[in-house]
């Protein structure tokens, strides 16, 4: 049995929860940075979120968000296989904006190893941040990946009475029972 077998099997409902256990708290991260703009008035330089009071220095490491968008990127492409029709639309939506986050991400990281910054920035600059400011495009990024992940999981947990299961994980629940492709064959 392999692992990818075992990832969208048995093991899925766990390897969700691992999974969305650090996305929970990336997106904390990107929200109290906000708040801290927003509502405390911090200057965008202590504006770190509540890692980089502590560490400012692993918040602006641009290897840890690019690492960071790789872990986010290989979950979704990892545990898509056990969703189907509608979660696996909306889990698919989130993995194509995370493909394309993980694009920007490749560019400011290109950029800090090279030293050549885009559009005449000193420092640097992603294709969307030169419209958006970084801390409310990396909230908006998340954000827009995170809503459909969590719609894909609700579907996926609660597949409505017409859907076709095919699944072999058990994730699926109809009258808050889990089902399985067994099961429904039965």
């Amino acid at each position: 049995m392999n692992l990818l077998y075992l990832l969208n099997g048995r093991w899925h409902a766990p390897a969700l929860m691992l999974f969305f256990t650090p996305i929970l708290f990336h997106m904390s991260e990107h929200f109290v940075q906000i708040v801290q703009l927003y509502v405390l008035q911090l200057d965008r330089s202590a504006a770190q979120g509540i890692v980089g009071i502590w560490f400012p220095a692993a918040v602006q490491s641009e290897v840890l968000h690019f690492g960071f968008a790789v872990f986010t990127l290989t979950g979704l492409v990892l545990l898509r296989p056990a969703f189907d029709e509608r979660a696996r639309f909306w889990w698919s939506v989130a993995l194509a904006i995370e493909f394309w986050h993980q694009f920007e991400h490749v560019t400011l990281l290109f950029q800090r190893v090279t030293g050549a910054f885009f559009f005449g920035e000193a420092v640097p600059t992603s294709i969307v941040q030169v419209l958006v400011p970084r801390a409310e495009l990396h909230l908006t990024y998340n954000s827009l990946v995170f809503v459909p992940m969590v719609i894909a999981v609700f579907a996926h947990l609660y597949p409505g009475a017409t859907a076709q299961i095919t699944s072999i994980c058990g994730c699926c629940r109809r009258g808050g029972r889990p089902v399985s492709v067994s099961a429904l064959s039965a």
